[in-house]
């Protein structure tokens, strides 16, 4: 039982390298027919904020807003946006559960990976809900941890999956959140709802060395360590073992890995 809810992965350096690939077409493909000029957007969770600045790109003459509880994210976010000239896009400490923006404000909401941290997704669901206008979207896009699947089958790797779903829930949240973005819709009052899914895969030197090199960093030196401990679910060493299989990894050239995600439209 979770005793607090927290943000798993922390905002180090070797998570933030991370988010900062991510783009609409990489982690929001399916929300890009909604993405037209003029349209407003909020982005809950927006970390890093590259996939906002593209979202801001994609709806130019639209006002497009980021939140995120870390200050010093959001004032990243804003650089990030302000040395890209684009004059739509702001950024805003934010709480998700409590927007501060009136009923009914925007054409599309959206959140890539963070339904899957809170301990009440469907309270955000329906906080989204009601700032978005009749008519518009609310947008969800989640990993399925438990439904990752990868080459070597080296056991540290293995040992990182269990360390990060007991950590993912002790921390409050539900790492498979993806399989339920569906259910938690329904039950925070949408009816009309479209679903799909989608993958990331990571296997060539370049991906290899992205996603593997910054795990084998992250095991260690972000919070995901000590929350790792202080869970139960692992030992330092065990955290050193977990490091040392994601460098293994990265210097297989057999090495591959892929992780799915479950992906909702709600409309309003």
């Amino acid at each position: 039982m979770a005793t607090i809810e927290r943000y798993t992965h922390g905002h180090h350096d070797s998570v933030l390298r991370t988010h900062s690939w991510r783009t609409v077409e990489n982690s929001a493909a399916y929300l890009v027919p909604h993405l037209v000029p003029g349209a407003s957007v909020l982005d809950v969770g927006s970390g890093p904020g590259t996939i906002t600045v593209d979202i801001g790109r994609r709806v130019a003459g639209g006002r497009v807003v980021g939140i995120d509880s870390a200050e010093d994210v959001r004032d990243q976010a804003q650089a990030l946006a302000d040395d890209n000239g684009l004059t739509n896009v702001e950024f805003q400490v934010g709480d998700a559960y409590h927007l501060d923006f009136p009923d009914d404000t925007f054409d599309v909401v959206h959140a890539h990976q963070v339904l899957q941290h809170v301990a009440d997704p469907v309270a955000v669901l329906r906080e989204m809900r009601r700032v978005t206008k009749p008519g518009g979207v609310v947008a969800a896009r989640d990993v399925i941890y438990g439904g990752a699947v990868w080459h070597p089958l080296l056991p540290g790797l293995r040992k990182w999956m269990d360390v990060y779903q007991a950590v993912a829930r002790f921390n409050g949240g539900d790492p498979d959140g993806g399989s339920s973005l569906k259910a938690w819709a329904m039950e925070a009052g949408f009816e009309d709802i479209s679903t799909g899914a989608s993958i990331w895969c990571f296997a060539d030197d370049a991906d290899r060395e992205w996603w593997g090199g910054n795990w084998a960093v992250r095991a260690l030196e972000s919070s995901f360590a000590p929350q790792s401990i202080e869970a139960g679910a692992a030992t330092l060493e065990d955290l050193q073992e977990v490091s040392e299989a994601w460098k293994a990894w990265v210097a297989d050239k057999t090495g591959w890995f892929a992780m799915p995600h479950g992906e909702i439209l709600a409309t309003k």
